[in-house]
C-alpha cells in the first residue's frame, strides 16, 4: 500500500545526519512538511513553491542579498533555506530567518550544491513506502533502512546501486567509518580503485554475502549484491571494524537483501519515470525552441541561462543493428547519470541513436570539454564499444539552443567521416573540427543537388573497382600534396613517372582539366567526401 504522507523537514534531516545540515535555527515543534528541494538561481525569479527546501547557492551569508533571500523565502512559503557560511558571519542572517519564521541550515562547505540536492531529492523519495501483501515489515525509506541494518549488524552500513551510486547511508553514532565511505557520501560515489573493482567482480559473481579484507587506510566489510531475478541492483556494504561479525550477521544481511531490492526497484520505478519525462521536455525544446517558455520552468532552467548542447552516439558500421540500438539505449541511461551528478536534473534525450545532454555554462571555458571527455571515457570502459562525443558552441539562451544542437551534430558528422578504423574514444567541439565540419556539411548540400553533374567522383571510383585501377587514390594523393608529384609519389610509394602517367591518363578517360583550379576544387570535394 501507498502512504502518500508528506515527508517533513525532521526525517530529512534525521536520514542525513547532522554532517550533512546543521539548524542555525530552532527547529519548530510542529512538523514542517516538505514538498522538494530547488536551487536559487540569482538571474531568476523565484517560484512560488510552498514547503520546498531552497538551496542558497552562490549566495554568501554576510550578503545583502542572502537577507532579502530569507525574507522573500519565508514569503512564499518555503520550508527552509540551506546556505554555505566558509566562515563568514551568521548572526545577522539568522536572526531575519527567525524575524521571518523560516528555518535556516548551514550545509557541508566540503559537499557541492548538486551532490546535496541528489541527496535530498533521495531523501524525499524514500519517504515514499511500501507495506507487503504478506504484512511484512514496510519497506520503503531507504535511509530507515540502512540504520536499521546498521543496528541489528552493528557495523555502518551503506546502501547503493548497479553504478556504485551511495543511496542511503546508516547515521547511528559511534559506529566506526573509514575514508573510503567517508569520500564516498560526500561524492555519493563509491571511489574508484583497483580495490574496490576487485570487490565489485568478486561480489556479483555469489549469491551469498562475502567477506572482504579492509582495503589499505580502510576497514574490512561484509557485502550482498542486491537482485531481482538474475539482474544486479545494487549492493548493500557493512562496516566489521572489529572483523567480529558472524554467520548469524551474514544471514541477516542475506534476508534483509531481499527487503532492499523493493526499495531499488520502486525507486528506480520512479526514477525511470522522470527520466522518461524530462526526455520528452528536451526532445520538444531541440524540436522547438519556440516552446522555451513552457518547457524551461519543467526542466527547472533559466530560459536565458547560457548553455551547450552535447551529442554522444555509439560508433557502428550498421546503425540498425539491434545491439547498437541496445548500446544507444544504455548510453542514454549513462549520460543522463553522470549530468544528473554534476548538473542535477536537467534532461538528457536518445533521439534517432544519438544521446543530447544540456550542460549549462561551466566554472571554466574547458568546463564542458572536460566533462564530456569524462563521461564518453567511462561509457567506453562501461559498454565496450567505439563512442563518440561532439559539443556545440555555448549558446545565450535556450532560444538558440537549435544553433548548438547542429554544433553537436555537425561534430559527431565529421568524426563519422573520419578517415580510418574509429577510435575507442573519439570527442571534439565544434572549434577542434570546424574544417571536417565544414566538409560534411559540404557533402550534404551537394548530395541534396540532383542536378549537379555526377561523373567524376563516382565514375573514377567506378572504373577503379571494374578495370583494377588507382586513378581515384592517385588523384586524391596527388590534389593532397597541393599539385607536388615527388610528394604524391613518396605517398603512394610509386615512380613519379607512375604519378603523371595516371593523371594523364585519368584527363583524358574521364574529361576534366586538372590545369583548371575549380575543376581541381571540385574534383577534389567529391574524391574526399565520397561523392
Amino acid at each position: 500500500m501507498l502512504d502518500t504522507g508528506v515527508p517533513d523537514l525532521g526525517q530529512v534531516l534525521d536520514a542525513l545526519g547532522s554532517s550533512l545540515l546543521r539548524p542555525l535555527t530552532v527547529l519548530p515543534e510542529r512538523p514542517v512538511p516538505v514538498s522538494g528541494v530547488l536551487i536559487f538561481e540569482r538571474r531568476a525569479p523565484l517560484p512560488s513553491v510552498r514547503d520546498a527546501i531552497l538551496l542558497a547557492v552562490g549566495v554568501g551569508t554576510a550578503e545583502a542579498q542572502a537577507k532579502e533571500l530569507v525574507g522573500s523565502a519565508a514569503e512564499a512559503g518555503y520550508a527552509c533555506l540551506v546556505v554555505k557560511s566558509y566562515g563568514e558571519p551568521v548572526t545577522e542572517l539568522v536572526e531575519a530567518a527567525q524575524r521571518s519564521g523560516i528555518v535556516l541550515l548551514a550545509a557541508d562547505e566540503a559537499v557541492a550544491w548538486h551532490h546535496l540536492d541528489a541527496m535530498i531529492s533521495s531523501a524525499l523519495t524514500a519517504t515514499v513506502s511500501f507495506a507487503p501483501a504478506s504484512g511484512g515489515p514496510v519497506v520503503g525509506d531507504l535511509f530507515a533502512l540502512a540504520n536499521a541494518i546498521a543496528g541489528m549488524l552493528g557495523g555502518a552500513t551503506v546502501i547503493e546501486d548497479s553504478h556504485r551510486r551511495i543511496l542511503a547511508y546508516s547515521t547511528l553514532p559511534g559506529q566506526a567509518i573509514d575514508d573510503g565511505r567517508r569520500q564516498g557520501i560526500l561524492d555519493l560515489q563509491v571511489p574508484e580503485g583497483p580495490d574496490y573493482d576487485e570487490q565489485y567482480r568478486a561480489l556479483v559473481q555469489v549469491v551469498r554475502p562475502c567477506r572482504f579484507p579492509a582495503v589499505p587506510g580502510g576497514l574490512p566489510r561484509l557485502g550482498v549484491a542486491v537482485r531481482a531475478g538474475g539482474e544486479t541492483l545494487g549492493s548493500i556494504w557493512v562496516v566489521d571494524a572489529e572483523d567480529c561479525l558472524d554467520s548469524a550477521a551474514t544471514q541477516a544481511l542475506s534476508d534483509v537483501a531481499d527487503i532492499v531490492s523493493l526499495h531499488l526497484l520502486a525507486a528506480r520505478t520512479a526514477v525511470d519515470a522522470v527520466r522518461r519525462r524530462r526526455a520528452d521536455l528536451l526532445r520538444r525544446l531541440l524540436a522547438d525552441p519556440s516552446s522555451v517558455t513552457a518547457v524551461a520552468p519543467q526542466l527547472g532552467l533559466d530560459p536565458n541561462l547560457p548553455v551547450a548542447v552535447a551529442a554522444f552516439a555509439v560508433a557502428s558500421s550498421n546503425a540498425d543493428d539491434v545491439l547498437a540500438s541496445h548500446a544507444a539505449t544504455r548510453l542514454a541511461d549513462l549520460v543522463s547519470l553522470h549530468c544528473e551528478a554534476h548538473y542535477g536534473r536537467h534532461g538528457c534525450a536518445l533521439i534517432d541513436g544519438t544521446v543530447y545532454a544540456l550542460l549549462p555554462s561551466g566554472p571554466s571555458p574547458n568546463a564542458h570539454r572536460e566533462l564530456v571527455a569524462d563521461i564518453a571515457r567511462r561509457a567506453h570502459g562501461a559498454l565496450r564499444v567505439p563512442v563518440q562525443a561532439g559539443l556545440g558552441s555555448l549558446v545565450q539562451g535556450l532560444r538558440s539552443i537549435a544553433s548548438s544542437r547542429a554544433d553537436a551534430d555537425l561534430v559527431l558528422r565529421a568524426l563519422t567521416d573520419r578517415l580510418g578504423d574509429p577510435e575507442p574514444c573519439q570527442v571534439a567541439t565544434i572549434d577542434e573540427v570546424w574544417a571536417s565540419a565544414t566538409l560534411s556539411s559540404l557533402a550534404q548540400l551537394l548530395a541534396a543537388h540532383e542536378a549537379l553533374p555526377r561523373r567524376l567522383g563516382p565514375a573514377v571510383r567506378a572504373h577503379d573497382l571494374e578495370h583494377g585501377t588507382t586513378y581515384a587514390s592517385t588523384i586524391l594523393a596527388y590534389l593532397d600534396a597541393n599539385s607536388d608529384i615527388a610528394a604524391a609519389s613518396n605517398r603512394l610509394s610509386v615512380h613519379p613517372n607512375t604519378i603523371r602517367y595516371r593523371l594523364s591518363r585519368a584527363e583524358e578517360i574521364f574529361g576534366f582539366d586538372l590545369a583548371n583550379p575549380d575543376e581541381r576544387l571540385a574534383l577534389w570535394l567529391r574524391l574526399r567526401l565520397g561523392w
